[in-house]
């Protein structure tokens, strides 16, 4: 008798290895924090616990160098990461498609979600301070297990550090566990398309 594994989830975990610029990274979200008028207005409407840029701003790298600099980082790993899904991609590589930046305070939490329209999904983590709410990744098979008896696994949580490059296909269902740290934890998340 054989079984088999068909259809693997691939979940890349890296490293930025650059703490210059993770530093400038968390100077550069909180300055966003404080001046982005938008975003603020954006937050508090959705009920975001603490400050995100993602309804406000569309062009970080350009803004600022230390979001360029990421961008580079970046745009290696998800090479990377593509090679090891084996996506056919003709020649061609996976762009940047958006980028933004969460800082978000004690108590606050992202619900289940997934990122239509692109391939590649992922975070980079600037400043997590302990207890500060894992990545809490979901077995995509779950809507279909239907009348199946309980299983092991059925969700993963991935615990980042300040540095950490967490990747996945957009597809892949995921939330931000609660923050229960004392104080704000730092990240950018960004999506990649073909």
């Amino acid at each position: 008798m054989a079984v088999r594994s068909l259809f693997p989830t691939h979940f890349y975990e890296g490293d930025i290895g650059e703490e210059s610029l993770i530093a400038e990274l968390d100077r550069s979200v909180r300055a966003l924090a404080s001046d982005d008028t938008a975003g603020k207005r954006w937050s508090k409407a959705h009920g975001y616990r603490g400050y995100t840029s993602y309804a406000s701003l569309d062009d970080l790298p350009q803004r600022d160098p230390a979001f360029a600099d990421l961008k580079r980082h970046l745009d290696r790993h998800v090479a990377r990461f593509a090679e090891a899904c084996g996506f056919q991609l003709g020649g061609r590589r996976l762009k940047l498609d958006s980028l933004w930046v969460n800082l978000l305070r004690p108590g606050g939490t992202h619900s289940g979600h997934i990122h239509p329209h692109s391939v590649v999904s992922g975070t980079v983590y600037v400043t997590v301070p302990a207890g500060s709410g894992a990545l809490r990744l979901e077995d995509p098979r779950l809507g279909l297990m239907m009348a199946a008896p309980p299983r092991e696994d059925i969700f993963v949580h991935a615990e980042p550090a300040p540095g950490t490059v967490f990747l996945w296909e957009s597809w892949l269902r995921h939330e931000v566990m609660p923050n229960t740290a004392k104080s704000d934890r730092i990240s950018a998340s960004f999506n990649y398309r073909w």
